[in-house]
Protein backbone atom coordinates (compact mmCIF):
# COMPACT_ATOMS: atom_id res chain seq x y z
CA UNK A 1 0.00 0.00 0.00
CA UNK A 2 1.86 2.89 -1.42
CA UNK A 3 -0.71 5.39 0.66
CA UNK A 4 -0.55 3.63 4.71
CA UNK A 5 -3.54 5.23 6.41
CA UNK A 6 -2.48 6.29 9.98
CA UNK A 7 -4.36 3.66 11.81
CA UNK A 8 -2.57 1.02 9.44
CA UNK A 9 1.14 2.68 10.08
CA UNK A 10 0.43 2.27 14.08
CA UNK A 11 -0.90 -1.09 13.41
CA UNK A 12 2.41 -2.29 12.27
CA UNK A 13 4.70 -0.22 14.36
CA UNK A 14 2.76 -0.44 17.58
CA UNK A 15 -0.16 -2.63 18.02
CA UNK A 16 1.82 -5.96 16.73
CA UNK A 17 4.71 -5.83 19.56
CA UNK A 18 2.15 -4.80 21.84
CA UNK A 19 -0.14 -7.79 21.30
CA UNK A 20 3.00 -10.22 21.31
CA UNK A 21 3.91 -9.36 24.32
CA UNK A 22 0.63 -9.15 26.01
CA UNK A 23 -0.19 -12.94 24.27
CA UNK A 24 3.23 -14.36 24.22
CA UNK A 25 2.21 -15.54 20.27
CA UNK A 26 5.64 -17.13 19.05
CA UNK A 27 5.23 -15.87 15.73
CA UNK A 28 4.18 -12.23 14.32
CA UNK A 29 1.58 -14.20 12.13
CA UNK A 30 -0.33 -15.00 15.26
CA UNK A 31 -1.16 -11.81 15.82
CA UNK A 32 -5.12 -11.18 15.14
CA UNK A 33 -5.29 -8.34 12.51
CA UNK A 34 -8.32 -6.60 11.47
CA UNK A 35 -9.62 -8.01 8.35
CA UNK A 36 -13.01 -5.86 7.23
CA UNK A 37 -15.45 -3.80 8.29
CA UNK A 38 -19.48 -4.45 7.78
CA UNK A 39 -21.61 -1.69 7.76
CA UNK A 40 -25.57 -2.65 7.11
CA UNK A 41 -28.74 -1.51 7.71
CA UNK A 42 -31.94 -2.95 7.25
CA UNK A 43 -34.83 -0.50 5.83
CA UNK A 44 -38.56 -2.10 6.79
CA UNK A 45 -40.42 0.43 5.61
CA UNK A 46 -38.84 0.21 2.43
CA UNK A 47 -41.66 -2.30 1.53
CA UNK A 48 -43.98 0.55 1.16
CA UNK A 49 -41.67 3.26 -0.15
CA UNK A 50 -39.10 2.62 -1.91
CA UNK A 51 -37.16 6.19 -1.88
CA UNK A 52 -35.97 5.36 1.47
CA UNK A 53 -33.36 2.34 -0.34
CA UNK A 54 -32.20 4.83 -2.43
CA UNK A 55 -31.82 7.44 0.84
CA UNK A 56 -29.85 5.04 2.41
CA UNK A 57 -27.93 3.35 -0.12
CA UNK A 58 -26.35 7.17 -0.52
CA UNK A 59 -25.89 8.10 2.96
CA UNK A 60 -23.84 4.57 2.64
CA UNK A 61 -21.76 5.99 -0.02
CA UNK A 62 -21.31 9.10 2.20
CA UNK A 63 -20.12 7.42 4.95
CA UNK A 64 -17.80 4.60 3.41
CA UNK A 65 -16.83 5.97 0.43
CA UNK A 66 -18.17 3.02 -1.43
CA UNK A 67 -21.17 2.00 -2.75
CA UNK A 68 -22.79 -0.05 -0.97
CA UNK A 69 -24.87 -3.35 -1.93
CA UNK A 70 -28.77 -3.29 -2.12
CA UNK A 71 -29.76 -6.71 -0.05
CA UNK A 72 -33.22 -8.34 -1.07
CA UNK A 73 -35.43 -10.70 0.96
CA UNK A 74 -35.26 -14.38 0.93
CA UNK A 75 -38.42 -15.09 0.71
CA UNK A 76 -41.83 -13.88 0.97
CA UNK A 77 -43.68 -13.48 4.72
CA UNK A 78 -47.12 -12.24 3.53
CA UNK A 79 -48.15 -10.86 7.44
CA UNK A 80 -45.05 -7.97 6.24
CA UNK A 81 -46.65 -7.67 2.30
CA UNK A 82 -43.03 -8.74 2.08
CA UNK A 83 -42.40 -10.76 -1.39
CA UNK A 84 -39.26 -12.37 -2.48
CA UNK A 85 -36.51 -10.65 -4.33
CA UNK A 86 -37.55 -6.98 -2.54
CA UNK A 87 -35.02 -4.85 -1.46
CA UNK A 88 -35.03 -4.59 2.01
CA UNK A 89 -31.42 -3.33 3.13
CA UNK A 90 -28.40 -2.68 2.05
CA UNK A 91 -24.60 -3.40 3.17
CA UNK A 92 -21.02 -2.09 2.22
CA UNK A 93 -17.54 -4.14 2.89
CA UNK A 94 -14.47 -2.24 3.56
CA UNK A 95 -10.91 -3.53 3.49
CA UNK A 96 -7.30 -2.20 3.44
CA UNK A 97 -7.11 1.42 3.07
CA UNK A 98 -10.57 2.13 3.11
CA UNK A 99 -11.22 0.20 6.12
CA UNK A 100 -8.69 2.03 8.03
CA UNK A 101 -9.89 5.51 7.15
CA UNK A 102 -13.54 4.55 8.30
CA UNK A 103 -12.32 3.37 11.35
CA UNK A 104 -9.98 6.02 12.00
CA UNK A 105 -12.80 8.72 11.39
CA UNK A 106 -15.23 6.82 13.37
CA UNK A 107 -12.93 6.35 16.23
CA UNK A 108 -11.89 9.98 16.32
CA UNK A 109 -14.65 11.91 14.69
CA UNK A 110 -18.13 9.89 14.85
CA UNK A 111 -17.86 8.53 18.27
CA UNK A 112 -17.33 11.88 20.28
CA UNK A 113 -20.19 13.05 18.34
CA UNK A 114 -22.96 10.64 20.15
CA UNK A 115 -25.01 12.20 22.99
CA UNK A 116 -24.41 10.58 26.52
CA UNK A 117 -20.82 8.92 25.34
CA UNK A 118 -19.78 6.57 27.56
CA UNK A 119 -17.85 4.44 25.59
CA UNK A 120 -18.91 1.47 23.31
CA UNK A 121 -20.29 -1.53 24.72
CA UNK A 122 -18.10 -4.80 25.23
CA UNK A 123 -21.04 -7.65 24.88
CA UNK A 124 -20.85 -7.25 21.17
CA UNK A 125 -18.63 -10.04 20.76
CA UNK A 126 -19.24 -13.43 19.12
CA UNK A 127 -17.11 -15.79 20.49
CA UNK A 128 -15.09 -16.21 17.32
CA UNK A 129 -13.31 -12.88 17.80
CA UNK A 130 -15.50 -10.62 15.80
CA UNK A 131 -17.78 -7.80 16.93
CA UNK A 132 -20.51 -5.89 16.08
CA UNK A 133 -22.43 -2.44 17.66
CA UNK A 134 -25.05 -0.60 16.43
CA UNK A 135 -25.47 3.06 15.94
CA UNK A 136 -28.87 4.14 16.39
CA UNK A 137 -28.42 7.62 14.72
CA UNK A 138 -26.47 7.93 11.22
CA UNK A 139 -25.70 12.00 12.11
CA UNK A 140 -22.85 11.16 14.19
CA UNK A 141 -21.44 10.55 10.89
CA UNK A 142 -19.84 14.04 9.59
CA UNK A 143 -20.27 13.51 5.75
CA UNK A 144 -24.06 13.31 6.86
CA UNK A 145 -25.85 16.56 6.31
CA UNK A 146 -28.37 17.04 8.86
CA UNK A 147 -30.97 19.32 6.92
CA UNK A 148 -31.25 16.36 3.51
CA UNK A 149 -32.26 13.49 6.24
CA UNK A 150 -35.67 12.95 6.31
CA UNK A 151 -35.58 9.93 8.78
CA UNK A 152 -33.07 8.96 11.57
CA UNK A 153 -32.51 5.66 11.58
CA UNK A 154 -29.13 3.39 12.52
CA UNK A 155 -27.04 1.18 11.27
CA UNK A 156 -24.80 -2.00 12.66
CA UNK A 157 -20.96 -2.27 12.38
CA UNK A 158 -19.09 -5.45 12.56
CA UNK A 159 -15.39 -5.74 12.68
CA UNK A 160 -14.35 -9.05 11.51
CA UNK A 161 -11.18 -9.88 12.77
CA UNK A 162 -8.48 -12.45 12.74
CA UNK A 163 -8.44 -13.53 16.48
CA UNK A 164 -9.54 -17.18 17.38
CA UNK A 165 -10.62 -15.39 21.10
CA UNK A 166 -12.71 -12.39 22.00
CA UNK A 167 -10.00 -11.63 24.57
CA UNK A 168 -7.67 -11.01 21.63
CA UNK A 169 -10.15 -9.15 19.44
CA UNK A 170 -10.76 -6.94 22.57
CA UNK A 171 -7.17 -6.35 22.80
CA UNK A 172 -7.02 -5.73 19.29
CA UNK A 173 -9.75 -3.19 19.31
CA UNK A 174 -8.52 -1.44 22.14
CA UNK A 175 -5.05 -1.15 20.91
CA UNK A 176 -6.59 1.07 17.81
CA UNK A 177 -8.57 3.10 20.30
CA UNK A 178 -11.64 1.72 20.28
CA UNK A 179 -13.39 3.47 23.45
CA UNK A 180 -14.79 0.70 25.30
CA UNK A 181 -17.05 0.97 28.46
CA UNK A 182 -14.85 1.08 31.69
CA UNK A 183 -12.45 2.67 29.67
CA UNK A 184 -12.02 6.10 30.35
CA UNK A 185 -9.86 8.41 32.84
CA UNK A 186 -10.66 11.46 32.71
CA UNK A 187 -13.86 12.93 30.54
Amino acid sequence: MANDARLFVKYKEQIIASLVEKFNYTSVMQVPKLEKIVLSRGVGDAVSDKKLIDEAVKEFALISGQQPVVTKSKKAISNFKLREDMPIGCKVTLRSVHMYEFLDRFINVALPRVRDFRGVPTKGFDGRGNYTMGVKEQLIFPEIDVDKINKISGLDITFVTSANTDEEALALLKEFGMPFQGMQKNS
